[in-house]
């Protein structure tokens, strides 16, 4: 209704998780990534780890979308001056279940400057307030990308649209850091640094210029609903491509997916 003021303002957190065979893959993830970023914005966020888990599939049965990507979002009702009256809630959960995107074999992206600042106090939070990256997202399909690569105020890499990004180099992968890209701290970035081991390759964080993007060995896109996607152009030029090192990082990411969503299951079936 009007006067809800995270509707109005995109007042707000959200998280985007894979649905595997019935499983909430990386849930613990996305619940701390969310009730941080609640914390840093001030938004009531009422529900413990079991009792939203446990929302959502409810959920899930209901839409049966064992297979599926699931939005979830908590909004804040009040505040500032032009709340609305009678609420009844501090804030709302909202979620819905949608199909699996077909995202291809990769991705082509181009520059925006300017897009990210690394040292905002809400660098990195995943807010509702998501005009800016979907008019982003429009005007890069408009000029034939599939997405655009953020720049921040130093000129350095941050992130993608609606990915993290990572460059291949010998034996080493990087990624933009945390602490002053600004970009998001996403739940498959944070997998591939803490549970994915591969002999000789090291992953690490380091600032990226555009430049030094491009001349990676290289360079690919992760997500919770693109796990890990090469990017085959950059600004319409092509980029190198190092298809058996991203296919085993690839691998050994399923592999873990896997791994997980066979135990929660197993768990299950204990428990019941």
């Amino acid at each position: 209704m009007p006067g809800q003021v995270g509707f109005m303002n995109g007042w707000g957190v959200f998280s985007t998780l894979r649905v595997a065979d019935g499983v909430l893959f990386a849930f613990e993830r996305h619940y701390r990534r969310m009730l941080a970023d609640a914390e840093r914005l001030h938004v009531p966020f009422a529900f413990s780890e079991p009792e939203l888990e446990g929302l959502l599939l409810s959920l899930v049965e209901a839409n049966d979308a064992r297979n599926a990507t699931l939005r979830v979002a908590v909004v804040r009702n009040r505040g500032g001056l032009f709340e609305a009256p009678n609420l009844s809630r501090d804030s709302d959960l909202i979620a819905f279940t949608a199909d699996l995107n077909q995202w291809g074999n990769g991705v082509k992206l181009g520059y925006k400057a300017n897009a990210r600042h690394g040292a905002s106090p809400f660098a990195g939070a995943k807010l509702t307030s998501w005009a800016q990256n979907l008019a982003w997202y429009e005007e890069a399909h408009q000029r034939g990308f599939d997405e655009y690569i953020l720049l921040n105020e130093e000129g350095h890499v941050s992130e993608c649209t609606s990915a993290n990004i990572f460059a291949i180099k010998g034996d080493e992968v990087w990624t933009p850091p945390i602490a002053t890209s600004g970009c998001l701290p996403g739940v498959t970035r944070a997998l591939l640094f803490e549970e994915i081991r591969l002999p000789g390759i090291v992953i690490s964080e380091r600032e990226l210029t555009p430049s030094e993007l491009e001349g990676a060995d290289q360079i690919f896109v992760t997500s919770t609903t693109r796990d890990l996607l090469s990017v085959l152009e950059i600004d319409h030029e092509p980029m190198p491509q190092a298809p058996e090192l991203l296919e085993a990082l690839r691998q050994a990411f399923l592999h873990y997916q896997r791994e997980y969503v066979a135990k929660r299951n197993a768990d299950k079936i204990v428990a019941a």
